[in-house]
C-alpha cells in the first residue's frame, strides 16, 4: 500500500510555504493564509489567463491549466482570479471544439504545446476541457446553481468532449501524447461518454507498468478529481503501480528533476485525500 504518512513527512521537510499550505489544505481542509493565495494569483494577464513565464504578456493555455491545478490544491478555483482564468479559456475556444496557442507563442512553446500542432491541439483540448469540467463539479456540488455538467461552461465542455471523441481511433487510441489520454478520458467519463472513456483506460491501464511515478500519480489525481472511485480498477492498478515505485524517504520521482518530486508527491497525496 501507498504509505500516505511518509509522504506526508517527506512534503514537510522538503517542500516550500506553498507546498505545505497545498498538504495542509489536502489532508485537513484547512484554509491557506490570503497573503500565500495573493502570491499564487501573481502574473494573471488582464484577459484573465496566465502566461508561461513571469511578466510576459501573452497568456498561454498550457500555463493557465498549471496554474489552476495549483490553486485548485489550495482550495481557490472559485476565487475571481480562477473564474477570470476559466472564463478566459472557455472564451478562447476554437469554433470546431478545440484549443491552440497564441501563434505569438510558436517560437517559445514547449512541443506539446506548440501552435498548430495537432498533437498538441488535442492535448490542450483535453487539459482545458478538464478544468472547465472541475468547475462545473465544484460550482454543481456548491448548491443548486446549475444542474447541467459542466454548469455555467457546459456548452462549451460538450463541444470538447465531441472534439476529443471524434479523433480516438477504432481501439480508443488518441492522436497525442500520454498525458492526453487520461485528461480527455476524465471528461468523457463526466460527459456520459463511458464506451469512448473506457476504450482509453484500458489502454492506459496496458501502459500502467512502464509510466513513470509522476504520470501515475497525475492519471490517479485526474481521475479521482472528476469522481471516479479510488476503487475502481483502473485507479487499484495506479495504486500498485505507487507502491512499487515509492522511495525510502516516502516521496516519488519526478520526469522534470528532483526540484519537482514535492509536486509529485503532493499529486499522490491528492489522489487519495
Amino acid at each position: 500500500m501507498v504509505d500516505i504518512d511518509a509522504a506526508v513527512g517527506f512534503i514537510v521537510a522538503h517542500g516550500d510555504a506553498v507546498d505545505r499550505a497545498r498538504l495542509s489544505r489536502l489532508r485537513t481542509g484547512a484554509p491557506p493564509p490570503p497573503e500565500l493565495l495573493d502570491d499564487a494569483e501573481v502574473g494573471q494577464t488582464p484577459g484573465g489567463g496566465w502566461p508561461a513565464t513571469l511578466g510576459a504578456e501573452i497568456a498561454s493555455v498550457d500555463a493557465t491549466c498549471f496554474r489552476l491545478s495549483e490553486l485548485d490544491d489550495l482550495g481557490a478555483i472559485g476565487r475571481p482570479a480562477a473564474r477570470r482564468a476559466l472564463d478566459w479559456l472557455a472564451a478562447r475556444q476554437l469554433p470546431h471544439g478545440g484549443w491552440e496557442e497564441d501563434p505569438a507563442l510558436a517560437g517559445v512553446a514547449p512541443e506539446w504545446a506548440r501552435p498548430g500542432d495537432p498533437e498538441a491541439g488535442f492535448y490542450l483540448t483535453a487539459n482545458a476541457g478538464f478544468w472547465l469540467t472541475v468547475a462545473g463539479l465544484d460550482a454543481r456540488a456548491a448548491g443548486p446553481l446549475d444542474h447541467r455538467v459542466g454548469g455555467a461552461y457546459a456548452r462549451v465542455v460538450h463541444a470538447a468532449a465531441r472534439s476529443l471523441a471524434a479523433r480516438l481511433g477504432p481501439d480508443g487510441g488518441w492522436p497525442s501524447f500520454l498525458p492526453a489520454g487520461w485528461l480527455a478520458a476524465a471528461v468523457l467519463h463526466r460527459q456520459e461518454m463511458f464506451h469512448e472513456a473506457a476504450r482509453m483506460q484500458v489502454i492506459l491501464a496496458e501502459r500502467m507498468p512502464e509510466l513513470s511515478p509522476g504520470d501515475v500519480a497525475w492519471l490517479a489525481a485526474t481521475l479521482r478529481r472528476v469522481g471516479i472511485d479510488g476503487q475502481d480498477w483502473i485507479l487499484t492498478r495506479a495504486r500498485r503501480r505507487l507502491t512499487e515505485t515509492q522511495r525510502s524517504d516516502g516521496g516519488w520521482e519526478s520526469d522534470d528533476g528532483h526540484q519537482f518530486d514535492v509536486h509529485t508527491t503532493l499529486s499522490v497525496i491528492r489522489a487519495w485525500r
